[in-house]
C-alpha cells in the first residue's frame, strides 16, 4: 500500500475524531474561543471596516442559511456570513495567537465553522468537535512553515499571512465535517482550498486595513470549498507536499512534515493557543505590561527623559519600523502595531478591559501631545534574552531614565494569556463584557456566555447566535 499523503494523514485524523474521544482541556478551549471570538465580533462594530463587510454581504443576498453578527436576522449564504464573522472576528487585534507559529487560528476557523453549522443544522457537540480538529489542523500547517533554526515563520519571512492562508484550509476542515463530507472528501476539501489560501502581511508595517478581510476571505473560502466538494469538485491527494504543492508554493519546499503528524490525535495544541488581553498586535503585549509596571512601581511618566524598548530582533520590522512612523501612529490601527504607542499607553494608564482596552486605541489617543511626547522618546531596540526566548514567548525588557537620574528596568519574559500567565474564566468573561459593552444588554451577554460554556449542549447553533443578530448603536462608533 502506497504511503499517505500528508491530506490523507489530516483527513484521517479529522474524521476519526468524535467529540467523545476530544480531551475534556480541549472541548474546554474551544467553548472558551467561540464566546471570545464572538464578543469580538460585537466590538468591531465600531469600525467603518465593519459597517463596509456587512453592508457588502447584505446587499449580494442570497439563500437564508447563516447569521453574521450584528447584520440583522435575516440570515444570509453561509460563505457570505463566514466572511462578515472573519472580518469581524480579526479586524480590532485582539483575537487568539499560537506560538511559535504566530498565526492566530480561531478568527478563521470558529466563522467558517459556525456557518457551516447554522447552514447544515449540527448541534453544539458536532461544532465543538469540528472547532477542535480546524484549529489543530491550522496550527500543524502552520508549524510545518516555522523554522527552528532562525527561531521565525517562513511565512512570515515570505511576507504571507500564516494567519489566513493556514486559516483557510483549518477552517475548511471543519466546513467539511460539519457539512458531513466523508474521509475522502476532506482530502479533497484541503487540496481545493489551497488554491483559494492567500494573505500579504505588508500592512503590518505601513498601514492600510486589508489585514481586516484576511480572516474573512480565509472562512469564505474554507465554507465554499466545503460546498464545492459536496458538490463533487475535489483536488489532489498530494496537494500539500507535491512538487507543486502547497508547501512547495508557500515556503519554496522548505517545510517540517513531521510538525503536520506527529503525535496527531493524542498530543493537541488547541489548549496552548494564547489568548489576547491587549486590542493590539501581540508583539506589543509585553511592552504595555513592563510599562504598566514600571507605573504601579513608581515610575512618573512626566520625568521620563528616555526609553529603550528591548525586544526579539524579528519583531522590530513589525513594531519599530519605520521608527518615525511607529512613534507617530496617525490612527488607532497604527497605534495597534507601535512598540512606541504601547509603552506611551501603558506608563500613562488604560482606560478598560484587562488594563488596556480598546478605548485605549482611537485616532484621538493615537495624535495626543502628550501620548505623541513618550513615544518620540522610545527607542526600539534588539534584546538578546528576548532573542533567545521568541517565538515561544513576545518577551519585552523596558529600561526608562528619568529627570531624577534614576534607571528603571522591567522585564516581561512570558505573554500574559498563554500557559504560564492563563487568563481566568472571570478575566474571559470581564473581556467579553469589555467588548460587547453598550452593543448587547446584559440579558443578551448572561445569554450568550450562558450558552458559550454549554455549547456541546446546544441542539443547534443559531441559539447562540441569535442574540448577537442585532446589537445597538454606540455613540462614537465607526471611528478608525
Amino acid at each position: 500500500m502506497a504511503e499517505r499523503t500528508l491530506a490523507q494523514r489530516l483527513a484521517e485524523f479529522a474524521a476519526a475524531t468524535t467529540y467523545e474521544t476530544l480531551p475534556r482541556e480541549v472541548t474546554d478551549s474551544v467553548r472558551k474561543r467561540v464566546v471570545d471570538v464572538l464578543g469580538l465580533c460585537v466590538a468591531a462594530h465600531r469600525l467603518p471596516t465593519s459597517t463596509a463587510i456587512v453592508e457588502h454581504v447584505r446587499e449580494q443576498g442570497g439563500r437564508p442559511q447563516a447569521t453574521v453578527v450584528g447584520g440583522g436576522h435575516t440570515l444570509l449564504p453561509a460563505p457570505l456570513a463566514a466572511l462578515a464573522n472573519g472580518v469581524l472576528a480579526h479586524s480590532l487585534d485582539y483575537d487568539d495567537t499560537h506560538l511559535p507559529s504566530v498565526l492566530h487560528p480561531s478568527a478563521s476557523v470558529v466563522p467558517a465553522a459556525l456557518a457551516a453549522a447554522e447552514t447544515s443544522g449540527a448541534d453544539g457537540r458536532g461544532t465543538v468537535r469540528a472547532i477542535a480538529v480546524g484549529l489543530e489542523v491550522c496550527v500543524r500547517l502552520g508549524m510545518a512553515g516555522y523554522d527552528r533554526a532562525s527561531g521565525n515563520s517562513t511565512f512570515f519571512e515570505h511576507g504571507q499571512h500564516a494567519t489566513s492562508i493556514c486559516g483557510a484550509l483549518g477552517g475548511a476542515v471543519a466546513a467539511g465535517l460539519l457539512l458531513d463530507l466523508p474521509e475522502d472528501g476532506l482530502v479533497d476539501v484541503l487540496g481545493v482550498t489551497a488554491s483559494m489560501a492567500a494573505g500579504i502581511i505588508e500592512a503590518n508595517r505601513t498601514g492600510g486595513t486589508v489585514k481586516r478581510l484576511h480572516c474573512g476571505l480565509a472562512a469564505q473560502s474554507a465554507v465554499t470549498a466545503a460546498q464545492l466538494v459536496r458538490r463533487g469538485f475535489s483536488g489532489p491527494p498530494t496537494v500539500l507536499e507535491g512538487r507543486f504543492g502547497f508547501f512547495e508554493a508557500f515556503l519554496h519546499g522548505v517545510y517540517d512534515p513531521t510538525a503536520v503528524t506527529a503525535n496527531l490525535g493524542t498530543a493537541w495544541a488547541v489548549p496552548g493557543i494564547f489568548f489576547k488581553p491587549y486590542p493590539a498586535n501581540h508583539f506589543t503585549h509585553t511592552a504595555a505590561d513592563a510599562a504598566m509596571a514600571l507605573r504601579a512601581r513608581g515610575l512618573d511618566p512626566a520625568k521620563v527623559e528616555r526609553l529603550v524598548l528591548g525586544v526579539p530582533a524579528p519583531v522590530i520590522r513589525t513594531i519599530g519600523q519605520p521608527i518615525e512612523r511607529k512613534r507617530a501612529p496617525e490612527t488607532g490601527y497604527q497605534a495597534q502595531f507601535s512598540g512606541p504607542y504601547m509603552v506611551a499607553a501603558g506608563l500613562l494608564g488604560g482606560g478598560g478591559g484587562l488594563g488596556l482596552g480598546l478605548d485605549d486605541f482611537t485616532d484621538e489617543l493615537a495624535r495626543d501631545p502628550v501620548r505623541r511626547a513618550l513615544m518620540a522618546k522610545v527607542e526600539v531596540v534588539a534584546d538578546d534574552t528576548a532573542t533567545g526566548i521568541f517565538p515561544e514567548q513576545f518577551p519585552a525588557v523596558l529600561t526608562a531614565h528619568d529627570s531624577d537620574g534614576r534607571t528603571w528596568r522591567q522585564e516581561e519574559l512570558n505573554n500574559r494569556g498563554g500557559p504560564h500567565r492563563p487568563l481566568s474564566d472571570a478575566e474571559l468573561a470581564l473581556k467579553f463584557r469589555d467588548n460587547a459593552a453598550g452593543r448587547l444588554s446584559g440579558t443578551a451577554m448572561d445569554t450568550v456566555m450562558d450558552r458559550g460554556a454549554r455549547l456541546a449542549e446546544l441542539d443547534r447553533i443559531q441559539d447562540l447566535l441569535s442574540p448577537v443578530a442585532e446589537l445597538k448603536t454606540v455613540a462614537g462608533d465607526h471611528h478608525d
